[in-house]
């Protein structure tokens, strides 16, 4: 048996099929030594039985409690035996040894610290979320007031999204999505790994912005390009939003000065009821769901209580997910 070198680490909830399918892309397409671990965050489809009786070379962790996707990663972490580790997505497809291709292209650039690929949906067309710009005042502005989707493919109205870039060169990004997102063992230590404070979404972003701030930049690669179906385990847009929103206003308190940090809250606490009012005009049906967004903004405006202890807090020790 050879020692595996990447570490690849599945968090699954009621995903079993896609997950399964995933599974297969990674041992078809992957020739570079790895370990596969799968957290299951307490689905109620039978996926954590389906993984293991398809895949026992794999180490799935059946949780009896839904720990989010940092928590789970935490989980996961103790197993890890390989120095390279892989955050993939279930709702993900491996190809043309994408995988073998991330991490050779890791090991040429080893100062980016933290590397992502190259998205694209079932039918081959550009899945853009595999990497975004960090959140600023100027972002939070043209988002509020609807310039973002006025102009959704100029870089200068759409920064977070890099405006049209059809992701087809190599680029030094802010953030790495969590879909496809390489590191070292090291630097997950370092670094305390994902803050389970975020329990779904914002996540990997306050990881890379922390990466940033230890003077590593995350770049992306399109040699290595999977298939990403992206919301799999998502089906309720306003609590999806409602979650969305509570990390970004976290994040803005984490990773704002404290002279924009009023500021980008006030623009983050309107862009809800901005767009309701925009959809009013041009799609009333969809009005509805950020109109109950922006009624639930306490839910949200101030980021995660206060109470919760997170990395953050801990001094750099990741906290214990309930439940274990």
């Amino acid at each position: 048996m050879t020692s595996p070198i990447l570490s690849i680490i599945i968090i699954s909830y009621n995903t079993r099929d896609m997950t399964l399918a995933c599974l297969a892309s990674v041992y078809a397409q992957t020739q570079t030594p790895f370990e596969v671990i799968v957290v299951d965050n307490a689905s109620s489809d039978g996926s954590a039985d389906a993984i293991a009786a398809a895949y026992p070379q794999a180490t799935v962790l059946a949780e009896t409690h839904n720990h989010g996707f940092a928590g789970a990663h935490h989980i996961a972490m103790p197993h890890v035996t390989a120095p390279w580790v892989l955050l993939l997505n279930p709702d993900t497809l491996v190809l043309d040894g994408a995988l073998d291709k991330l991490l050779a292209f890791a090991k040429e650039r080893p100062a980016a610290g933290i590397w992502g690929g190259r998205t694209v949906y079932a039918d081959g067309t550009l899945n853009p979320y595999s990497c975004w710009g960090r959140m600023t005042l100027w972002s939070l502005f043209c988002r509020t007031s609807g310039l973002t989707g006025v102009f959704p493919k100029s870089a200068v109205f759409n920064p977070e999204a890099f405006g049209d870039w059809p992701r087809d060169t190599v680029r030094e990004v802010d953030i790495v999505a969590g879909c496809l997102f390489l590191l070292t063992r090291q630097t997950w230590d370092d670094l305390s790994g994902l803050d389970p404070i975020f329990h779904m979404y914002g996540e990997e972003a306050d990881l890379c912005l922390r990466a940033k701030g230890q003077g590593m930049q995350p770049t992306v690669t399109p040699t290595a390009t999977i298939v990403h179906y992206g919301a799999a385990s998502e089906t309720v847009q306003a609590d999806k939003v409602v979650r969305l929103l509570a990390a970004k206003a976290e994040l803005i308190k984490r990773h704002f000065s404290p002279a924009t940090r009023g500021l980008g809250r006030h623009l983050l606490r309107f862009w809800p009821l901005s767009r309701a009012l925009a959809l009013s005009v041009v799609r009333r049906e969809k009005a509805g769901e950020w109109y109950q967004v922006w009624a639930r903004r306490a839910e949200w405006q101030d980021g995660f209580a206060p109470d919760i202890k997170s990395v953050a807090t801990l001094g750099g020790q990741p906290p214990r997910p309930p439940g274990i």
